[in-house]
């Protein structure tokens, strides 16, 4: 996968949940155009690109672009979408996953040259001494972790993302992927059980 780092944190409060039913009427507002519900929905979507492009593209050299603006790219792209949006039943959260995914493709297209792989280094936060999530939040620890987390399968690394970078709930989480939040939890316990056995058994990592 292409690489991360870790990004600034924004607040989230119970207002800025982002599962379907928060997601659905401001969706439908800003589909008419109204300027104040449009600026109401970028609100909602513009800290979760933000996050999850600096967690992607941070640190690295894009030449012309930044992390910062990959995400307005997204968030411009999301509004463009907007008017050919129907709702099938799925959230509006995977339709801007989706876009989030394909420009941080198209940023690393342009810097095709680095063939280099590193992966997630998550924001820090106090965690018990045995827990993976602790080596995962160093980031004294990061570089010696991207082997370990590099053998994780796609959707394990992503869910970790969208999950310990950008915040998003097992539910978001969810919607975001196409999957169901059950199968969110099992995949994250799984990714952070193999962790664990890496780290256990990679005893230098933290010696």
């Amino acid at each position: 996968m292409p690489g991360f780092t870790t990004p600034q944190t924004f607040p989230r409060g119970a207002a800025s949940r982002l599962t379907k039913e928060e997601l659905d009427p401001a969706v439908k507002d800003a589909a008419t155009g109204h300027p104040a519900a449009v600026e109401r929905l970028i609100s909602m979507i513009t800290p979760v690109a933000v996050r999850y492009c600096r967690a992607r593209l941070g640190g690295r050299d894009l030449s012309y672009l930044s992390a910062d603006d990959v995400a307005q790219e997204v968030c411009l792209a999301v509004l463009h979408a907007l008017p050919n949006y129907q709702d099938r039943g799925g959230s509006f959260l995977y339709l801007v996953h989706a876009i989030a995914s394909n420009k941080v493709a198209d940023a690393y297209r342009l810097v095709s040259r680095d063939r280099s792989d590193p992966v997630a280094e998550l924001p820090e936060r106090p965690l018990a001494d045995n827990e993976p999530e602790k080596y995962v939040l160093d980031g004294d620890l990061g570089a010696r972790l991207n082997g370990l987390i590099a053998t994780l399968p796609p959707l394990q690394q992503e869910i970790l993302t969208l999950r310990l970078i950008v915040g998003l709930s097992a539910n978001e989480t969810a919607e975001a992927l196409g999957i169901s939040a059950g199968n969110v939890r099992v995949t994250q316990h799984r990714a952070l059980t193999k962790l664990r056995t890496m780290i256990t058994r990679d005893g230098d990592l933290v010696g």
